[in-house]
């Protein structure tokens, strides 16, 4: 059975052309990329993948050809979540039949769900796969913070090996420490306090700031996780000012614009996301140039 990832998993942009449609050989090129800066994992059709705004059918073509550009050379991670169980059952188990290497399911967002309909919400996907599932826990998203008791009961499945946390709580996070174990990880969901995090248990991260630095996130991880905590410490410190700027307007409209300035050439939005504020862009634009990325 697959194991889960330790280090910077990188939740992936989806790649637009100019006429909205996506760009599937710039997706190839970043996989590439990804690959070649020892990036330990890639996610796509997360929150900074832009799966809202996408079809089904794209969705699927994403995924298909990261796998096939991946070649196993890599995991990869599909963000297979919906506020409708039966939705999220449908992608899992194709997802998994597609060749996908783990899933992140969300909790429900908007309807939400009492505690037994959240446990029952993720256990209907546990049940029905062979493939590693990481809990998404982002109430600034959902409106819904999944209770610490829920996550111990679930985290006794199988198939639910880990819990990509994005409160921003560290007190929260703090609780889940004691549920972690070699079957049950934790991945930091916040660039900000990756070291925090790791201090807590945390496997790794699940990453926007590797959109942009994949080796150094890569870096900050590994050397934590190999007990070279100062360096870990300096390189998050290094590049806190970024991760806020990265985060100065909703993601991922600052990470793609970071892309374009580097030239990488992702392109643009989807309604109802639109162009940074040109202030912003300026304000991100000068901490690249101090991160050295331009």
């Amino acid at each position: 059975m697959t194991k889960l990832p330790d280090g910077s998993i990188v939740a992936l942009i989806t790649p637009f052309h100019e006429d909205g449609s996506v760009n599937f050989e710039k997706l190839r090129e970043l996989i590439e990329w990804h690959i070649e800066k020892k990036t330990d994992g890639i996610l796509v059709l997360g929150t900074t993948g832009e799966s809202s705004t996408m079809t089904h059918q794209e969705d699927d073509d994403v995924v298909r050809v990261a796998i096939e550009q991946a070649a196993g050379r890599v995991p990869i991670i599909v963000g297979a979540g919906s506020n409708d169980s039966h939705t999220q059952l449908e992608k899992s188990v194709k997802y998994e039949k597609m060749g996908a290497d783990g899933l992140l399911l969300i909790s429900p967002y908007y309807n939400k769900a009492n505690r037994q309909g959240l446990i029952e919400h993720f256990k209907l996907s546990a049940d029905n796969v062979n493939i590693p599932i990481i809990l998404y826990n982002i109430p600034g998203r959902t409106g819904l913070s999944i209770p610490v008791d829920v996550v111990e009961e679930l985290s006794k499945y199988p198939m639910i090996q880990g819990i990509k946390e994005a409160s921003g709580n560290i007190s929260y996070a703090m609780d889940l420490a004691p549920l972690l174990n070699e079957d049950f990880k934790m991945y930091s969901g916040n660039d900000d306090i990756i070291v925090p995090m790791l201090s807590l248990g945390a496997s790794g991260v699940i990453s926007v700031l590797a959109d942009v630095l994949p080796e150094e996130t890569h870096n900050l991880v590994h050397s934590y996780l190999n007990g070279d905590v100062k360096t870990s410490r300096e390189i998050q410190l290094k590049y806190l000012d970024l991760i806020h700027k990265l985060f100065i307007e909703v993601n991922p409209i600052p990470v793609k614009e970071a892309l374009n300035i580097m030239g990488k050439e992702v392109g643009g939005y989807r309604l109802p996301l639109w162009p940074m504020a040109e202030n912003n862009r300026a304000a991100l634009e000068e901490s690249m140039k101090k991160a050295g990325l331009v």
